[in-house]
C-alpha cells in the first residue's frame, strides 16, 4: 500500500459498512443527509461516451464522493469552465463534448484523485 494514501477504515466486523465522512457504523452515522451517496475507492474517473447519443460525444465523471448538491454546484463549475452544457444524472456528472482534460484540471485542482478511463 502506497504512503503517501491516507488510510482509513471502510468496513468493521463488528458492526458492517461505516460511514466514510463521520466513520460510524452505517446504521448509526450522524450525517443524515449530509452523506455522499457512495465514497467508491476513492479516485474519480472520467471517460467520453458515444453510444446511445447519435455519434455525439459526452465526458462523464464518476465517483465523486460529495452530496448530490454539492455535485449539483460542482456541474455548474464545470459547465462553465468547458463553456457547455451538462447535467447531474444520478452519481453522475455528463459534460456535453470531449472535455476530459478540462475536466482533469480543474478537479485536480480543487484535491481530487483523478484517472482517465477509456481510450
Amino acid at each position: 500500500m502506497a504512503g503517501t494514501r491516507d488510510s482509513r477504515p471502510v468496513y468493521s466486523t463488528d458492526g458492517g459498512r461505516l460511514c466514510p465522512q463521520c466513520q460510524r457504523q452505517l446504521v448509526k452515522c450522524v450525517c443524515g443527509t449530509a452523506r455522499p451517496l457512495a465514497a467508491g475507492d476513492g479516485v474519480v474517473r472520467i471517460r467520453r461516451e458515444t453510444k446511445g447519443r447519435g455519434g455525439k460525444a459526452v465526458t462523464v465523471i464518476a465517483g465523486i464522493p460529495e452530496h448530490p448538491d454539492t455535485l449539483k454546484t460542482l456541474c455548474k463549475q464545470l459547465k462553465k469552465r468547458c463553456g457547455v452544457g451538462g447535467a447531474v444524472k444520478g452519481d453522475t456528472i455528463e459534460i456535453q463534448g470531449e472535455q476530459r482534460a478540462v475536466c482533469q484540471e480543474h478537479l485536480v485542482k480543487m484535491g481530487y484523485q483523478v484517472k482517465l478511463s477509456g481510450g
